[in-house]
This record gives C-alpha cells, structure tokens and sequence, in this order.
C-alpha cells in the first residue's frame, strides 16, 4: 500500500507548532505530524504529515498560505520493510578496539574486539552516525593514552552505547541518563543484550538534575553526544562535575559551531585536547 508525505518549513519555532497543529486537523486525517528544528544551525523549522490516503492539496495549499510556510513537498513512499531494509544497509561499524554490530553480524566479530550490540531498529546511537563514531573513537584514544576511569556519566546517552564502551574497559561507576523516558529504557535493554545488567545505572534526568548523578560525583569521564544548544547550557554544570585532570566527550556539534564550543568550555575552565571531523560532525576531546 502507498503512503504519503507532506514537507514544508518555516522561520519560526511558533508558527511551525502552529501549522503541525493545523495539519492533525486536516481531512483526509494524517497518521502523524512531526515539528522540528533542522540541525544545520540555519534556524529553520521543518514541518511534516504522513497519510495513508493522498493529503487535499487544496487544504495544503491553504494552511501554507495562512501560517506564511513555504509549498509542502508532497512525495509518494513505496511500502517498504524498514527494519530489514536497515539490516542490510548498516554495516558493523569499527571505531579502535569497538565494533558495533547488529545481532544479524553476530558472526563477524572481529578476534580482540569490545563488542557492542545495538539492534538495527534502535533509532540513534548504533556507531553509525558521526558524532557516535567520534566518542568512541576518542574513548579509544584515552584507553589507549592508558586512561582508566572509576566514575563515567553519560549525558543524554540515547542507546547507552558510549556507557556500554566505558563498561568494556573499566570497573567503573557508570551512570548512562537521558530526558526521555523511553530511551532510559532502550537504554537498559542494551545493557541487559550486552551482559552489562547491573553494570550501568540508567536514570531519567535532564542535564546533572538527579540524586544519582548528585551522589556520583564529580566524574572521571563525561560523554555528552547531543546538539550544541544544550550543550553551551551544560557547561558551568560539565564544568563542576568533572574531576581535576578529568575528560568531557562531546558531540552532536556541526563543524562550523566547534569554535563557539570550544569557546565557552574554555571559559568554564576546560580545554581542548583534540578533535575529530567525522563528515559535517565534529567530536571534542576536553580536559580541565
């Protein structure tokens, strides 16, 4: 069966919420509507609807005009298995001593290896993405430097595979938290696939705001992958919950927004070590 989809954008976080609600709305109704800023720093805000019938195109037309979008895009999608389309597509990803692999790579586990199992129907942290890539890649350079950590946190930790790399290494405290209940949950299952149960605390927080990472601190090691806005936020609380000579990992950071962030950790007391540009994504290695 055909589906559907419905693209436009807009200038402002406002008017985008204001036309997604419009188009929940609209008759033939849409399976879902997704809000949301695009990740190139241009402030652009993307608006989508998906339908199983074809959208009115003369309701389209007339929500563009009322909330000041551009025209929506509507495309046709072919029927397609996502899960085992991603299987095939996702190759093992090798990132130093890591190899992230999908239970469908079961057999080809490199000899010597820390293996990292993370499902190909897990939304983001499979080691494929570049800011992914980017912090195992530097936990590999500290393990290497001989760096060995008794408190890790990681920040907004999505699939916990960065949590689930420091559990390979070390006998550390490791809390892995995230502000989405359902990600600290996908969160403990990785743990659990990967006979780390009990390994990793898994907490639903934003930034440093709970009793467990209270009580853990201040950390050896912190992973913080997520986007620059939250990242600049988090900094005075990175900044007080590293330990002296301790490291920070962040990415999720566009190539072009690294200085700013070097920037403001620097004013926060920690220092670039080294960087690594994965495709658009930059991943910074800080220490204080």
């Amino acid at each position: 069966m055909t589906s559907y989809s419905a693209f436009t954008t807009l200038t402002t976080k406002a008017s985008a919420e204001a036309l997604g609600e419009a188009l929940e709305n609209m008759l033939p109704a849409p399976t879902g509507v997704g809000v949301f800023e695009m990740e190139d720093g241009s402030g652009i805000w993307e608006v989508a609807g998906y339908f199983t019938e074809a959208p009115d195109l003369g309701g389209l037309a007339l929500l563009e005009a009322m909330h000041g979008a551009k025209a929506f895009v509507v495309s046709d999608i072919p029927e397609t298995d996502w899960v085992a389309k991603v299987k095939r597509d996702l190759a093992p990803v090798e990132a130093g001593r890591f190899f992230v692999y999908g239970s469908h790579d079961a057999d080809k586990l490199p000899t010597g290896s820390e293996p990292l199992l993370i499902e190909a129907a897990m939304a983001f942290g499979t080691g494929h993405h570049g800011t992914t890539l980017g912090c195992l890649r530097a936990l590999d350079h500290l393990a290497n430097e001989g760096f060995a950590a008794k408190t890790v946190a990681d920040i907004g930790c999505g699939t916990a595979v960065l949590a689930m790399g420091a559990a390979r290494l070390w006998d550390a405290r490791i809390l892995a938290s995230d502000i989405d209940e359902v990600a600290v949950d996908v969160a403990l299952a990785n743990a659990k696939a990967n006979g780390l149960a009990g390994r990793i605390e898994c907490i639903e927080a934003a930034g440093f705001d709970h009793p467990d990472l209270a009580s853990a601190a201040p950390f050896e090691l912190i992973f913080a992958n997520i986007l620059k806005g939250p990242l600049l936020a988090l900094a005075p609380e990175i900044a007080a919950n590293l330990t002296k000579g301790g490291y920070a990992i962040l990415s999720g950071i566009l190539n072009e927004q690294a200085e700013e962030v070097l920037a403001v950790y620097a004013r926060n007391g920690i220092n670039e070590v080294r960087s690594d540009v994965i495709g658009d994504w930059t991943t910074l290695l800080l220490t204080n």
